[in-house]
């Protein structure tokens, strides 16, 4: 199936090990882990940044094989868990910051229609995650209050 806004129709992607169990050069513990994903979450990183960290300064392939639990859900049972997910939380940025270069530049029509497509993901990822419980129903995206969401 081809992209949604992309030309593109690969399926070329990386995958994980079939094999669950960490690889047997791994020395680290499940409680080292947590603790520095812990100690990563309250100097303000992201999830992914997170894991990108633990690969390749700690040399932690992958931190559900060790854990046994993803990085955002060992965050939510410590309470440092983001309010917004971080797909969703990048995809409002990006719409602040074009809407900014809409208010200097009117006539950026390409711009624009952008817009249109990036806002039409958002509303995606919100229904998304509503259903899934991982925001409140209650939970609206609006283009004006959206940049007190990111700042």
């Amino acid at each position: 199936m081809g992209r949604m806004y992309t030309p593109g129709k690969g399926i070329s992607k990386s995958a994980i090990p079939y094999r669950r169990t960490p690889a047997s050069w791994v020395k680290a513990t499940p409680e080292d882990v947590c603790e520095h994903i812990c100690k990563l979450a309250r100097k303000g990183t992201t999830p992914s940044q997170i894991g990108v960290l633990l690969r390749d300064a700690h040399g932690i392939p992958l931190v559900s094989s060790i854990t046994g639990t993803k990085i955002v859900r060992v965050l939510r049972a410590n309470g440092l868990a983001p309010e917004i997910p971080e797909d969703l939380y990048f995809l409002i940025k990006k719409a602040v910051s074009v809407h900014k270069h809409l208010e200097r530049q009117r006539k950026d029509n390409d711009a624009k229609y952008r817009l249109v497509l990036v806002e039409a993901r958002i509303q995606r990822l919100v229904r998304y995650y509503m259903t899934t419980g991982q925001l409140p129903p209650t939970w609206k995206y609006d283009s004006k209050t959206a940049s007190t969401l990111v700042s």
